[in-house]
């Protein structure tokens, strides 16, 4: 069934068109959060509260985009209000815990897994510490895979503006990377501009 035939069976009553419709987007939907909010506690609880919010508010879906574009904007108003109502408390060590090492390459040496591992680490904390419009912006494009035009969507934003900001994003990373690696505090320059 097409989505659009799915989404018309849930508005008639069928709660199980609800399941298959929503099936293929809850694990990248957590995925996306998870990236974002940095816990797969808080990812899951905000993944099934917009699932909830979407099935609720299913009436008010147009169809003027794609419904995974319309669940992801109202997973992300959640995270938002999430992230403000509660500080990230998790610290690298607890979300490594969490999520276990990541696999090793079979011919890799212990140097050079010990020094994958501490790269990726380093990437993960920098990303941590960068705005969430820049975080978000890049777990969408570099994690998710998204196009510009997706992005454009989900973050109701113009092509134009989601390539800037990407690219700000990506600055911001580079320049928390280094700043991290010199051991200096880095100069970022600001995502809320166009």
């Amino acid at each position: 069934m097409r989505e659009s035939q799915l989404v018309a069976a849930v508005m008639a009553g069928d709660t199980d068109a609800y399941g298959t419709l929503v099936e293929g987007y809850q694990d990248r939907l957590y995925h996306a959060l998870w990236g974002i909010l940095g816990s797969h506690e808080d990812a899951r609880d905000v993944v099934q509260e917009a699932l909830v919010q979407a099935y609720l508010k299913l009436d008010s879906f147009r169809g003027e985009s794609r419904f995974y574009t319309w669940l992801y904007r109202i997973a992300m108003n959640l995270a938002l209000s999430h992230r403000r109502r509660k500080k990230p408390t998790i610290s690298l060590d607890q979300a490594q815990e969490q999520t276990g090492n990541e696999p090793a390459d079979r011919r890799e040496g212990p140097e050079e897994k010990a020094l994958r591992q501490e790269q990726i680490e380093q990437l993960w904390a920098a990303l941590e510490r960068l705005p969430h419009q820049a975080r978000e912006i890049l777990v969408l494009r570099e994690l998710e895979g998204c196009c510009y035009e997706t992005l454009g969507e989900i973050l109701e934003l113009p092509v134009g503006t989601v390539r800037s900001r990407l690219f700000r994003a990506r600055m911001q990373l580079r320049l928390e990377c280094q700043g991290m690696l010199s051991g200096e505090t880095p100069s970022v320059p600001n995502m809320s501009d166009p």
